[in-house]
């Protein structure tokens, strides 16, 4: 469950914690009686992108967004999802063999969910727990031992997509490591964790969601902000233009640097129950580029 955290002098952790029919291609003409046909050109009919299962993991960043994002991968590719979020993970949660020491139960470990839902994409947004809460971390943390927390993690985003691949068997589901948004605290850590999710990717084969991206100033991709200036799309809907009058919204409450959503943090986790403009964001962008990745029929 998450925690309440102060920033300041004490800091304990929350952590992580429509698709329409396609038309048919062109058709071909006949020649019309005053031309001789010697070849027929057959015009290439664009690929139609199937609808795509999703399986959604991660900490309390995914707990918050989980409705949002299940709400646009099936409004725009007819996407079948499944969200299995827990708040105040990190990757060694959805690994087989941790036991007791994981706060993810056995059933909903990564490859057990794999092996069950036949995935074509796995989308993995974890913030990096840093602070030492998740027992399977063993008390690494990041203030304490950075190389040691770094090395960690990417042994760990290493295993994990090995679970993954291997519960996939044939069918391998592709994974889509969420990249996360700048951390006012230790801004650092978060850039460090992103270039390993690339890394990963890269070998791999698998990709990345730069959702973080979409809650960064524009030109300062790890600058903090609360506060950015209203999409197109956020004008045209007050409820996601939080200041109209100034022409910015707001991505974060003032008592949460952290979480996207703009309604309290509860002691109970849940899906964020009001609208949010940095979940909406990121959750475009993920689905952005889950129907770039959508196999095709």
């Amino acid at each position: 469950m998450r925690k309440p955290w102060i920033v300041g002098v004490l800091l304990a952790g929350v952590l992580l914690g429509a698709c329409t029919d396609p038309a048919s291609g062109p058709e071909v003409p006949p020649p019309t009686p005053s031309v001789r046909a010697t070849t027929h050109r057959q015009v290439p009919v664009a690929p139609v992108k199937s609808a795509p299962g999703v399986l959604y993991l991660g900490d309390s960043l995914a707990m918050e967004s989980q409705r949002v994002l299940g709400q646009e991968l099936r409004g725009r590719l007819d996407a079948t999802y499944t969200s299995a979020p827990y708040s105040g993970t990190t990757l060694c949660d959805y690994l087989e063999g941790t036991g007791a020491r994981s706060l993810v139960p056995d059933g909903d470990k990564a490859a057990a969910l794999v092996r069950a839902l036949h995935p074509d994409f796995v989308i993995l947004q974890f913030w990096g727990n840093a602070w030492g809460y998740t027992p399977c971390m063993d008390g690494i943390t990041y203030d304490a031992d950075r190389q040691t927390y770094l090395r960690r993690y990417a042994s760990d985003i290493r295993k994990l997509t090995a679970q993954i691949a291997t519960a996939g068997g044939t069918q391998r589901p592709t994974v889509v490591w969420v990249l996360q948004g700048p951390d006012p605290i230790t801004p650092e850590r978060v850039r460090a964790v992103n270039a390993l999710y690339e890394a990963q990717a890269r070998s791999t084969d698998d990709t990345v969601a730069d959702a973080g991206k979409a809650v960064s100033p524009a030109g300062a991709r790890y600058t903090w902000t609360q506060y950015l200036p209203c999409t197109t799309y956020e004008r045209a809907h007050p409820d996601y233009c939080t200041q109209p009058g100034n022409g910015r919204t707001a991505l974060h409450r003032d008592d949460d640097y952290l979480h996207f959503c703009l309604a309290p943090t509860t002691s109970t986790p849940r899906p964020c129950p009001v609208r949010s403009p940095g979940i909406l964001r990121m959750a475009r962008e993920i689905t952005r580029v889950i129907g770039a990745r959508a196999p095709s029929r």
